[in-house]
């Protein structure tokens, strides 16, 4: 499935976004971006998985957009906006709601 989403996004990319030349610089940042942090979090994903209650980890994988979005408005020195509380609010209430489900 991973193989057709890259495969997707690739034609998306040629399709819709003007050619860009990567440098060798950038090259690497996009290395060390897979092999770091996104490769960290596929390794860690799995051994939660393999190890905790899925569900749970499903709920918790909610808070993932929430949480970023908190970190890149901290490194701006912003508040959030109202359409963010909204978006927590909304988010924070679906865990809530699948974790009574169960």
């Amino acid at each position: 499935m991973a193989a057709v989403s890259g495969l997707l996004s690739l034609l998306c990319h040629v399709a819709f976004e003007a050619r860009v030349a990567l440098s060798p610089h950038d090259v690497l940042l996009l290395a060390w971006m897979g092999l770091g942090p996104l490769g960290a979090a596929f390794f860690l994903w799995d051994a939660a998985l393999k190890r905790g209650e899925a569900a749970t980890i499903g709920l918790l994988s909610f808070l993932t957009p929430l949480l970023s979005t908190g970190v890149l408005l901290a490194m701006r020195g912003a508040w959030p906006g109202p359409h963010v509380l909204l978006a927590a609010a909304l988010i924070v209430g679906a865990a809530l709601v699948g974790t009574r489900a169960r």
